[in-house]
């Protein structure tokens, strides 16, 4: 892997940021998100082979408006700016940035001219536009590159001094040649030799975990999720024989899960130490509706379940997480804070640890899925469906009961199993039992027992997202299916709400 061929996003607090970061990383180059704050000292220590500037959500003409040290221009390397980074650019270098008389959102026909940006794209295609600002007049020693209806400026270029910058989004799957926009710029304007992969990736990180460890031992909170099962089978085969993993069943997992992660990690070379604490925490919420304060409960009774296992694994030089990278530029390493991770922002003095090991800190989602695949991990363990910390707990609406929870597992999995097995798309699945009871009939005898909602969306960043259009024959088989085989549910409904004004998940 090229570790020292590396291309900065510069942010300016778009929200398309982690996917042009992920799709430089897709054509075979290592990206990073760093602050539109950083110094040209310190963006030139970093030695880039090229610079994207993001998207933003104000004017590049306003006093408050993001900026970036001028200093960026004159590096000698190549900048790349996306929308708002497109207008900055212009500003910053003497053009005139101003108001469109009619804003451009969604899909637009743009037409692209004659350059290194827009070889092999010249002509006229689909683009992803999303501004009410424009550049009115380019920067001197600037050229016009591409056009639309509305916006006569749609992208510039001044080739001599490495600047490039677009109107529209090529990150996004709406515009047609996006993927080879960026690649152009990459490896056509950047003269990337690319290589970044996760073959590279895992040779890299076995190494510095190594390195780092000696001949000491770690420790991971094996909480069964994606990341934390990939950290470790990275470890297992980094330090065989020195990694001790906690699993700790809350009693809020899926259907067979408990069973699934035992047999994924039964055969590598690590000590599995399971704790069956079910029973202590239905009793720390038992009672208790609220969302917030069963998420609270549920957190304080599991890092008091894992120090206590802990406790008796001798003492371990080292607590291994499996953060990955998402988590640290949403807690504010990288730029304004989103929401908070456990696992993000420094080791506690009390824990007794000479230091915490994130191997896969420097991944994307979609990488941790293919490092857990060349890792020899179950794909149904790869590819499982997001689940949030404190499980079905938080998928039954007010009280959480043994009775409840083993009515959801039957149901949810047979919704995970009918949308899985079909052609359907939908990006995440699951089922919710209401609060709600209501009257029904079976046979000949009235019931009066839970309606079930299943919810299904479809989204690329789980930041915004839309309800699955999925099949109503799928949909009847699934309430079918339900109402037949678990007792206790006799509705089921389906969540029609897109994110926002809903969340994804209901509690």
């Amino acid at each position: 892997m090229k570790s020292d061929e590396k291309v900065l996003i510069v942010d300016f607090g778009g929200q398309y940021k982690e996917l042009i970061a992920r799709r430089v990383r897709e054509c075979g180059v290592l990206s990073l998100i760093v602050p539109n704050t950083r110094t040209a000292e310190e963006i030139a220590a970093m030695e880039p082979i090229g610079l994207i500037f993001t998207g933003g959500p104000q004017s590049a003409y306003a006093a408050d408006a993001p900026r970036c040290d001028p200093a960026l221009f004159s590096l000698g390397v190549p900048v790349l700016g996306i929308c708002y980074g497109m207008q900055l650019m212009c500003h910053m270098l003497g053009g005139e940035v101003s108001r469109c008389e009619s804003s451009e959102y969604g899909a637009t026909r743009a037409r692209l001219e004659s350059s290194a940006l827009f070889s092999g794209c010249e002509g006229v295609s689909e683009v992803l536009m999303s501004h009410t600002d424009r550049v009115s007049r380019v920067p001197e020693g600037f050229e016009v590159t591409a056009s639309t209806e509305l916006c006569p400026v749609a992208a510039m270029e001044d080739a001599g001094r490495g600047m490039y910058a677009v109107q529209f989004h090529p990150e996004t799957e709406r515009t047609e040649r996006g993927r080879e926009i960026i690649h152009n710029f990459l490896y056509g304007i950047c003269r990337a030799q690319g290589g970044y992969d996760m073959a590279g990736y895992l040779s890299e990180q076995t190494e510095r975990i190594r390195a780092r460890v000696g001949g000491g031992s770690v420790l991971l909170g094996l909480s069964g999720g994606v990341d934390s099962s990939v950290a470790a089978a990275l470890l297992s085969e980094a330090v065989p024989g020195r990694l001790t993993c906690i699993y700790i069943d809350h009693g809020f997992m899926r259907k067979n899960e408990t069973e699934e992660i035992k047999s994924a990690f039964s055969r590598r070379k690590l000590n599995l130490i399971c704790i069956d604490a079910r029973e202590r925490f239905l009793r720390r919420i038992a009672g208790v509706t609220d969302p917030e304060r069963k998420r609270k409960l549920i957190g304080e009774e599991f890092v008091r379940t894992f120090e206590d296992a802990a406790r008796d694994c001798g003492s371990p030089e080292f607590l291994a997480q499996g953060t990955i990278y998402p988590d640290i530029v949403e807690s504010g390493t990288h730029s304004a804070v989103i929401k908070s991770h456990h696992n993000v922002g420094g080791l506690p003095a009390d824990m007794g640890f000479k230091g915490v090991i994130e191997p896969l800190s420097g991944l994307f989602k979609d990488e941790v899925r293919k490092l857990g695949l060349l890792l020899g991990l179950p794909r149904r363990l790869v590819y499982r469906q997001p689940f949030p910390g404190p499980g079905l707990a938080i998928r039954i609406i007010g009280e959480v009961t043994e009775k409840k929870l083993e009515m959801l597992r039957e149901a949810d999995a047979i919704v995970r199993e009918e949308i899985g097995s079909s052609r359907s798309r939908a990006d995440q699945y699951f089922a919710v039992l209401t609060n709600t009871r209501s009257v029904g009939v079976m046979g000949d005898d009235r019931t009066y027992d839970y309606a079930l909602a299943v919810r299904a969306v479809e989204t690329n960043d789980f930041m915004t997202g839309e309800f699955a259009h999925l099949p109503y024959a799928l949909l009847s088989r699934i309430s079918s299916r339900i109402t037949n085989e678990v007792r206790g549910i006799n509705r089921v409904v389906y969540d029609i709400t897109g994110k926002p004004p809903a969340t994804i998940e209901w509690e």
